[in-house]
């Protein structure tokens, strides 16, 4: 099992990514998700339910097309809340990721 939780479009630098803009924060934190993923040797595919924390409730369409583009016919379990605030200013998207590697009953 490999669990990621709490993963932010913030950037190596410390530097926060799609300023703003919920789909670029989305699209960034996928991609992180994929890479630690890859890294431990899942990927996509193994992960089972993502958790997505949102600060404003009117960007779920626009973040549920990002996961959607990402996950396709995968279609983890997903839950999607609105939070008063995140780790700073300009932070719109939270998601955390479960997946399962190995045979599945």
């Amino acid at each position: 099992r490999i669990l990621s939780s709490g993963t932010t479009a913030t950037h190596g630098s410390g530097r926060l990514v799609g300023q703003g803009d919920a789909a670029v924060q989305a699209t960034y934190i996928l991609d992180k998700i994929a890479a630690s993923l890859r890294a431990l040797g899942g990927r996509l595919n193994d992960v089972v339910r993502t958790r997505v924390y949102l600060t404003d409730l009117d960007d779920w369409q626009a973040v549920s097309a990002v996961h959607g583009q990402y996950f396709g016919e995968i279609r983890p379990v997903n839950t999607m809340l609105q939070v008063a605030g995140l780790v700073g200013e300009g932070y719109r998207v939270e998601i955390e990721a479960e997946a399962e590697l190995g045979e599945r009953v």
